[in-house]
């Protein structure tokens, strides 16, 4: 009998293999099925799951396709166990849109308690089209067509969407990495729009999650000595970087849409895709509305009620950036007024996604940045993100600066922080390691024998954090452990103001331990780190049966659900030479920063500072990113503060370190 966790995998593997005809049944909750043919119509229990065309792309970021996810999850959440889920998606499989059918699939098998044994394979894997060209995947299939016994994988190259020629492909690594692209998917999964899940300060973290993006971005930039980027100045404007993915939508070689340099972006009269019209003056309606309520200080709901918008709400209340967030992103169930703010975020990543074809003439398919697995490869979605996050960073500037009971932690102080790799402190080294992936499972060409990709990827050798501290008080204190990094120097070589510095802070760690009376020594290791997630299990690695119990390793690991930033990107690459950064670590009261809450069914704690816990609330009372979210106070004891050196020098719970970040290429030992 094969396994509940075998059963799974066989729903995930070649998604796109066609209809094999004859009957289908469909079962319902009494235990009677509906047979239809697989011509006939399909039953009113699928709702609009049918809606989306097979073979072309499933967007969370289009209304229509997110109306055909709730109707096909309604549908798969009446299974009561594996069996029943696995009768009910095999019913159904060869009526709905592919990418659909494993979106929905996902969706239902990390939520439903029922289901809990049970994890979904890396989608590196599933649908392996959206991480390696075709060219790249069909030379794979040919070379174990030839000889099937082959074992040696075919090898990504790194510049598969161009060359070097441009400086913006110098990061192609980074925005094609798979781990990012995955991560992004898994993210817009356990975050969905539309789905009626209310997760706990969803909209905040959608601000802070994509914030902590494009800091890691900048900085890998500042690496290769690229200026931060720069935000998108208008929907009128030409969007300054094409993209070429070399991608194909499915395995039937629909290419990916492709975008010239300096394309403009026009109105979209297309109909193919369940669009309707989408006109750019009603963007520009809504970007014109939510700055108001930005500068206005309250935004306006539905019934023309006023509703403040402050990070110092009355106690019960909403913080003000959660408020906004939802009416960015923006979610129709959870938007303050969704007719009058409307769907922003959304809606220009279908604008852009469609610039190269906005009516239709050329039959040309959406471009990568239409489609969260895929939409991190292109250089244009941090600049789009950089325009969204201006809305925020223009709200956080209008809060008052932390004032210092908010900063300070009285008897606790951190006497010296450090980080220490292979022996050698505060010198951390990055370099090129590689991954395989079996690309066959979700390939309907290559027949049986395993069709591997090896991807090399920017990675470190584990290192550990090393904190000296004294707890003055006579009794134990419970505290919560911040660690943030950022380069040290701008542009142009100089040192940043705290201003100028405050975006670039990317959060490593977060976490709660107890101090005892007197000395603390504290040792945590990268790999525990709060935004990043363990690699994610291949089919291979799923089917070896690891046994997964309450209070392993192997468990802790089992309650994480894909999303969390890879674990081989949490540190930028550095320069060859050596690049410049400053540890910052200030630990908090956890008296005020602990939540009450209960953890419900696979809580998914892993990387919680990028995706929380699933069911439950966000573990943290602060503001996400604090205490960088706000401008610096202007003084402090009576000193002036302009940079967050001389802020951390005014409070014994804060330090700075100096440290270097070295990229040695391949010279990297790997782990």
């Amino acid at each position: 009998m094969a396994t509940e966790q075998s059963q799974v995998l066989e729903l995930f593997e070649k998604p796109f293999r066609g209809p094999s005809g004859g009957t289908i049944s469909f079962p319902t909750g009494e235990g009677i099925g509906t047979r239809i043919g697989t011509g006939g119509r399909p039953p009113a229990e699928l709702g609009y799951a049918t809606t989306l065309q097979r073979g072309r792309v499933f967007s969370v970021f289009i209304r229509a396709h997110r109306r055909a996810a709730r109707s096909l999850c309604d549908y798969f959440m009446r299974a009561r166990n594996i069996a029943e889920l696995t009768s009910l998606a095999n019913a159904c499989r060869n009526l709905v849109n592919e990418q659909l059918f494993i979106y929905s699939l996902s969706f239902v098998i990390i939520r439903k308690p029922e289901l809990r044994r049970v994890r979904i394979p890396t989608v590196v894997e599933t649908f392996p089209s959206k991480f390696a060209s075709q060219e790249m995947l069909q030379q794979a299939g040919n070379e174990v067509r030839r000889n099937p016994t082959r074992t040696e994988p075919i090898v990504i190259n790194q510049e598969c969407s161009g060359t070097l020629i441009k400086p913006e492909h110098r990061l192609s690594y980074w925005r094609e990495d798979y781990g990012i692209n995955s991560h992004h998917w898994h993210w817009h999964l356990v975050f969905p729009i539309e789905m009626d899940i209310r997760r706990d300060r969803k909209g905040e973290i959608f601000y802070y999650m994509h914030q902590q993006m494009l800091a890691r971005y900048d900085m890998e930039r500042l690496s290769h000595s690229l200026n931060r980027v720069l935000p998108m100045t208008g929907l009128r404007d030409p969007v300054v970087d094409g993209y070429f993915s070399k991608l194909t939508v499915n395995n039937s070689g629909r290419a990916w849409g492709t975008r010239q340099d300096d394309t403009r972006l026009k109105d979209v009269r297309r109909d193919d895709f369940g669009l309707g019209f989408i006109n750019i003056s009603d963007l520009e309606l809504y970007i014109s509305r939510l700055m108001d309520a930005v500068h206005q200080g309250f935004a306006q709901d539905r019934q023309g009620n006023r509703i403040p918008l402050t990070d110092d709400p009355p106690k019960g209340g909403r913080r003000g950036i959660d408020i906004l967030g939802d009416a960015f992103e923006a979610d129709a169930e959870l938007s303050v007024n969704y007719p009058f703010y409307g769907d922003l975020h959304n809606l220009a990543h279908v604008v852009i996604a469609f610039s190269h074809d906005p009516d239709f003439a050329h039959r040309e398919e959406v471009s990568t940045i239409g489609d969260a697995a895929t939409s991190m490869r292109d250089p244009f979605f941090y600049r789009l993100h950089k325009f969204v996050d201006e809305f925020f960073q223009e709200y956080k500037l209008q809060q008052r600066p932390y004032n210092n009971e908010e900063l300070g932690l009285p008897g606790v102080r951190v006497v010296r922080i450090g980080v220490l790799q292979d022996g050698v402190p505060n010198n951390l080294r990055t370099g090129w390691n590689q991954r395989e992936f079996e690309a066959g499972r979700g390939l309907d060409f290559g027949g049986s024998a395993p069709i591997r990709l090896r991807f090399t990827h920017l990675d470190h050798r584990p290192f550990d954090y090393h904190l000296q501290i004294m707890n003055t008080l006579p009794a134990e204190k419970d505290v919560t452990v911040r660690i943030f990094l950022a380069p040290t120097l701008d542009e142009r070589g100089n040192r940043m103001s705290f201003m100028d510095q405050r975006l670039l802070w990317a959060e490593m760690d977060k976490f709660v331990t107890k101090l005892t009376p007197g000395e603390n020594k504290l040792v945590r290791s990268s790999r525990d780190s709060s935004i990043t997630a363990p690699p994610e299990a291949t089919f291979r690695e799923l089917e070896a049966g690891r046994e997964i119990t309450s209070g392993t390793q192997a468990g802790v690991e089992f309650g994480q659900c894909g999303c969390g930033w890879p674990r081989h990107m949490l540190l930028p690459r550095g320069m060859p030479q050596g690049m410049d950064f400053q540890l910052f670590v200030m630990l908090t009261d956890q008296a005020l920063d602990k939540v009450d809450q209960v953890i419900r069914g696979r809580p998914c704690t892993n990387a919680v500072s990028y995706c929380g816990i699933l069911d439950s609330k966000f573990p943290g009372a602060r503001p996400m990113g604090f205490p960088f979210d706000r401008r610096n106070p202007a003084m402090v004891n009576g000193n002036v503060i302009q940079t967050a050196g001389e802020l951390a020098a005014q409070f014994d719970n804060m330090v700075m370190e100096d440290i270097k970040i070295t990229f040695v290429g391949n010279q990297l030992q790997r782990s």
